[in-house]
């Protein structure tokens, strides 16, 4: 299976991804379930990877008879271990590389936008960014980076980065644990994965357009004062 293939099944349908992924053997799906957790949270290329759904869907396969089945603990560890190296990974990265890969321009979801979105929510929140940072798509990615670009303080950026990377791991993978065997969550899979992403995108969205708005406003400021001299 190349990766490619692998990253479209998982886009497509992560719940029948990751159960071909078990018929190969527990530990195998457990192997691939890392890789994508490590590469979406380490690889500054690949902020589209579904590692919410991708948890959720692993949390409801713990379910089911033995061979068949995630071990529940052995999964937490194993997502714990995957998006806590991911981000350090990607905080390195950043504080290597990161000033050379920005202005190559050749990551193209690397845009401006997402950078200030992503700045700006650093900002903000201070060290508290690399926790809360977690439960946002593409904001996830690029944070841990641009702390590395911006000189944050690797011990600094560390307990943030165990705290939570455990805690948003552990969150999805329990909530599809708990609640995944409901038979209308079983029934609606796909809207629940929707649900899901559109839930977890609403933040960075409503983010993008106030800082869309306050930039345009900033123009507007500008240019008066422009005309006015």
């Amino acid at each position: 299976m190349d990766f490619v293939s692998l990253i479209v099944g998982l886009l497509q349908d992560p719940m029948g991804a990751i159960q071909g992924w078990i018929a190969q053997g527990p530990w195998v799906a457990m192997g691939l379930i890392f890789l994508v957790i490590f590469i979406e949270t380490g690889v500054v290329v690949m902020p589209f990877l579904p590692g919410d759904s991708l948890l959720f869907a692993a949390g409801i396969l713990c379910h089911g008879a033995a061979g068949e089945a995630l071990p529940l603990w052995e999964l937490l560890l194993c997502v714990w271990a995957a998006a806590i190296l991911g981000d350090q990974c990607n905080f390195f990265i950043g504080h290597f590389l990161g000033t050379r890969i920005i202005k190559s321009g050749r990551i193209k979801a690397l845009t401006p936008e997402r950078v200030a979105q992503s700045e700006a929510f650093m900002a903000k929140w201070g060290g508290l960014s690399i926790f809360l940072g977690r439960f946002f798509p593409f904001i996830r990615t690029f944070v841990p980076f641009l702390a590395g670009v911006g000189g944050m303080k690797w011990h600094h950026f560390f307990g943030f980065n165990i705290l939570g990377g455990v805690v948003w791991s552990s969150l999805f993978t329990l909530l599809g644990y708990f609640f995944g065997t409901i038979p209308a969550v079983q029934e609606h899979f796909e809207l629940v994965v929707v649900g899901i992403i559109v839930i977890s995108l609403i933040p960075a969205v409503g983010g993008a357009i106030r800082a869309k708005i306050k930039s345009r406003r900033e123009e507007d400021e500008i240019e008066q004062d422009m005309q006015q001299q």
